[in-house]
Parts: structure tokens; sequence; C-alpha cells
């Protein structure tokens, strides 16, 4: 066959390859943070507003806890006062996030109205947490990496802040 062939059926290959991702993914048929949000928006019609300049604050977040915190995801559902099948948003959320992640807490109060997941996912030597909290009529998203050692040592450098000389955390030298 001659080149005059493949030239129209590798410009064909090639947007299928580029268009189906993209329809996809606006289909809601990504995953992860993005995937799950999405999916709650479509699912009970709300509207989440991810919060500006997170990208900046995750930076931060990383640089102030030495590699602590980082990779910072948060979305805000405000005025969320569709009934919540917990059942059904733990199968949404576990779907959307995929496999190696492992729900660690699931909490419902009485009568549902305060609902919170926290998933959990290795990462080598840090752990991604995902968590969701329903709170009456809000609806928080948040994912989070952390290093739990820095995380840590971060935590334990600003302990004696926290509790003053009073307290006697046994790091003073006693008469």
């Amino acid at each position: 066959m001659n080149r005059h062939f493949w030239i129209p059926v590798g410009c064909a290959a090639l947007c299928v390859a580029l268009i189906v991702p993209w329809v996809a993914l606006a289909a809601g048929g990504g995953g992860g943070f993005d995937g799950v949000v999405n999916s709650i928006e479509s699912r009970y019609h709300a509207h989440a507003t991810r919060i500006p300049l997170m990208g900046l604050a995750s930076l931060v977040a990383d640089a102030a806890t030495h590699g602590g915190v980082g990779g910072v995801h948060v979305a805000e559902f405000e005025h969320f006062s569709a009934p919540v099948d917990g059942e059904e948003m733990n199968r949404m959320v576990e779907e959307k996030l995929g496999q190696g992640w492992d729900r660690m807490i699931r909490e419902t109060s009485r009568h549902g109205g305060e609902q919170t997941f926290i998933f959990s996912h290795a990462e080598g030597k840090r752990m991604g947490l995902f968590i969701l909290d329903l709170d009456g009529t809000e609806l928080d998203v948040v994912q989070v990496s952390v290093d739990p050692d820095r995380l840590n040592e971060t935590i334990l450098k600003y302990k004696h802040h926290d509790r003053g000389d009073e307290a006697g955390d046994g790091d003073h030298a006693t008469d």
C-alpha cells in the first residue's frame, strides 16, 4: 500500500487518540479529585467552588512543613441540600479514586446530615489522604499528600509553643 492511504488513517487515529480522552473527561469519566468533584456536581446538581490560588497555597504548605504537606486540593459545596445516601457516596468516591485507595473512616450522624469519609493511599514514603465532609448544608472535599515523618517533625518543632513553660513538657532542666 502506498503512503497516501496511511496519511488519512494516521490522522484519524491521532484525532481519536486526542478527542476520546477529552470527551471522557468532560463527561465525568475522569478519576481522582476532579472525578469525585465532577461526579458529585452531576449527581447532586450542585456547584463546587474550587478554592482560588490553591496551587500557590499548596506550595506554601509544602515549604512551611519542609515537604510534610503538599498536593493540596480543596472544593467546597455551599448550600448543599440534597439528601446523601452514604453507601452511594462511598461507592462513587471509591470508583472515582480508583485502586489503591482504602477507606479508613466513615462516620455518619443518626439522621445522615453529617457524614465524614476519609480514604488513604500509599505513595511511597508519603500518604495520600482524601477527605469528604458533609456538615449540614456544606460539603467539603479535600485531597492532600503528606510525609508523616516530615509532618511529625514540624509538629514537634512547634509543640512547646502551645504548652508553655508551666506545662512541664520534660525538655527543661530541673533544680
